[in-house]
């Protein structure tokens, strides 16, 4: 039975909700507050967690930052985002954040059900397909980047460069193959899936804050109407 965490401050949510989902198979813990939370999550194992935006101590969107910079699996944990504001601009904020999917507030149990399936399923295929997470070598090496897959580092030129997780990820999935054009689509589903009314926005906008990060380097690549491509020349020696 999979293990859900709900974060919300709402204390009158988390009864009915977990009696609901156990109806499919779901065991629902609660925390009311995001310290609570992110103390459960680095003391128990859990498979997703449900974060509410509005929420005491720190929003939705700071808890889903620290969730996705700490290290081990934790970091990669299945993560729905509960929100009363449905405008595009917070679901991209997410996205950048690392969130897998996102629900707005008044919701039906049977939805959220349907999306935890969803992220779950999605989840354990990326974990036994992706180049990055099944059996990775422990770095990629380029000529002016190198990747440490196992430190989740990036160097440019020998200087640590400070990316996010996702902007990590993405920079990490294409490098695994150079060359090879991923399209937006492809990107998004290997990174988390959303809608494809937001997918194109999105993954264009993550790949711009990555080119910033990794000036004065043009290692990514834009093919018109195609995706993207990484470009960057082979280490001579193997690494940097």
């Amino acid at each position: 039975m999979p293990r859900i965490l709900l974060i919300d401050d709402d204390e009158h949510l988390a009864p009915p909700l977990a009696t609901y989902l156990k109806r499919f198979d779901f065991e629902l813990a609660w925390a009311g507050r995001p310290s609570l939370g992110l103390a459960r999550l680095r003391d128990e194992r859990f498979d997703a967690a449900i974060l509410d935006v509005m929420l005491p101590e720190m929003d939705g969107f700071e808890l889903l930052r620290t969730i996705r910079q700490s290290s081990g699996a934790m970091a990669d944990l299945p993560l729905i985002m509960l929100t009363a504001r449905g405008e595009l601009p917070d679901k991209v904020v997410g996205l950048e954040l690392g969130a897998d999917d996102y629900l707005p507030k008044p919701f039906e149990p049977r939805e959220l059900a349907a999306r935890l399936h969803t992220v779950l399923r999605r989840h354990r295929v990326t974990a036994a397909t992706s180049p990055t997470v099944s059996n990775p070598p422990d770095q990629l090496c380029f000529e002016e980047i190198s990747i440490d897959l196992a430190r989740r580092e990036v160097r440019r030129q020998g200087a640590v460069v400070e990316l996010t997780g996702t902007e990590f990820e993405l920079l990490a999935l294409l490098a695994s193959e150079p060359r090879k054009v991923f399209s937006r689509d492809e990107i998004l589903n290997r990174l988390r899936g959303h809608d494809a009314e937001l997918a194109t926005r999105a993954v264009d906008i993550l790949v711009s804050r990555l080119r910033r990060k990794l000036e004065p380097l043009d290692c990514i690549k834009t093919l018109r109407n195609a995706g993207y491509a990484f470009a960057g020349a082979p280490a001579v020696n193997g690494s940097l």
